[in-house]
């Protein structure tokens, strides 16, 4: 009985051990599901930069659609105009620009986009700025006549000397009601002399049509690209300047590959004869009809953008048929014209850029352009 007893009780003090345990472990667990959740909901809360997903900020300058000058954008969002979405999984930079805002100088359009903080020059450049990218938004507004309108710039290369021209602007433009845009590219002549009202843009066409593909009439649209990009389409390009050439590349799935190669320094329109007929077309009933200086950009620093520089304006086509789109604007209403959508809106999953050792401090520029010389 006495051994019973002993046994019995053995069992009860057992069992109590094994309950108070399974209690202290059931809370535990508690505690760090508890705990989990809390940082889960903290990291789901917590800001992703665009720095945090494109990590050269720093070597760039940042204008917003409203003019505001940012610097150097790191650990910076603004949600009118600069800031990351995830979809599926995946972090984007967005880059988003209205048809109408503060512009400053005598630029007609509004941008949210980089500008390098170096510049480097042509002739003895090893250069290369690439990026992933896909646009979301172009106007639906504008004058088909005006080569222009429904268009954005998302990838440049820019002069910071002389005439401050421009020898390479990457356009996406998708005409209204058509699924797919163009996406090509321009070069503007370093025009000769001190004169350069007469510049105009040469156009290369990657995928679907060139800047010269114009309607008859306002809102006369021509028929739509077969090998065109649709808004959301994923594209890549890479922008290489080596030792006074430039070679740039375009990459997207489901569609062929494309390369181009351009010489910088030495010109290929130095007399009117060589001057292409889609310009005679386009720029020369405008009156812009010059000639380039034979050894082009030789001599003058080059810098890298991107981003979204909207190509839609609200000025009248009467003023310039070529840039001027005369669409909707809101009376430079943001706001108005995000919900009308009247603005241009590019997303970015990667971009890198590589600067040379002859690269120097592009400040000057800076200092001296009225377009960073915007709010804060």
């Amino acid at each position: 009985m006495k051994n019973l007893i002993t046994t019995l009780s053995t069992v009860l003090f057992l069992g109590i051990i094994l309950a108070f345990n399974s209690c202290s472990n059931a809370d535990t667990s508690a505690k760090d599901t508890s705990t989990n959740n809390a940082m889960s909901k903290t990291d789901a809360n917590k800001t992703v930069y665009p720095n945090d997903v494109i990590p050269f900020f720093d070597q760039f300058n940042l204008i917003l659609g409203d003019g505001s000058n940012v610097r150097l954008p790191v650990q910076y969002e603004n949600k009118d105009f600069f800031y990351t979405t995830n979809e599926g999984g995946q972090d984007w930079v967005v880059y988003k620009t209205p048809n109408s805002g503060d512009t400053h100088g005598s630029s007609n359009n509004t941008r949210t986009e980089l500008a390098q903080t170096k510049k480097w020059f042509p002739q003895k450049a090893n250069d290369k700025l690439t990026g992933t990218c896909k646009v979301m938004n172009v106007s639906p507004t504008g004058d088909a006549r005006v080569a222009a309108s429904y268009s954005v710039v998302i990838g440049q290369i820019h002069s910071a000397d002389g005439h401050e021209n421009e020898p390479l602007k990457i356009f996406y433009k998708k005409f209204p009601g058509h699924s797919k845009g163009s996406i090509f590219w321009n070069y503007e002549i370093n025009t000769a002399g001190d004169d350069n009202g007469g510049r105009w843009d040469i156009s290369m066409p990657v995928w679907g049509y060139d800047f010269s593909v114009v309607g008859k009439s306002g809102k006369d649209y021509p028929a739509e690209p077969k090998d065109g990009i649709e808004l959301g389409e994923e594209i890549s390009y890479e922008i290489e300047v080596n030792n006074g050439i430039m070679k740039v590349k375009f990459m997207s799935k489901g569609h062929e590959t494309k390369s181009f190669t351009k010489n910088l320094v030495q010109s290929e329109y130095t007399k009117k004869a060589d001057m292409p007929k889609q310009v005679r077309d386009l720029f020369v009933p405008i009156g812009q009809d010059g000639v380039e200086r034979p050894n082009a950009y030789t001599g003058e620093g080059l810098f890298f953008k991107q981003g979204s520089y909207n190509q839609t304006n609200g000025k009248s086509p009467e003023v310039n048929g070529v840039w001027c789109s005369g669409a909707e604007t809101h009376g430079g209403d943001i706001q108005k014209q995000y919900a009308s959508g009247n603005y241009a809106e590019v997303w970015f999953k990667t971009a890198t850029v590589n600067v040379s050792a002859g690269a120097v401090s592009n400040e000057e520029y800076f200092s001296k352009n009225d377009d960073y010389k915007g709010k804060k």
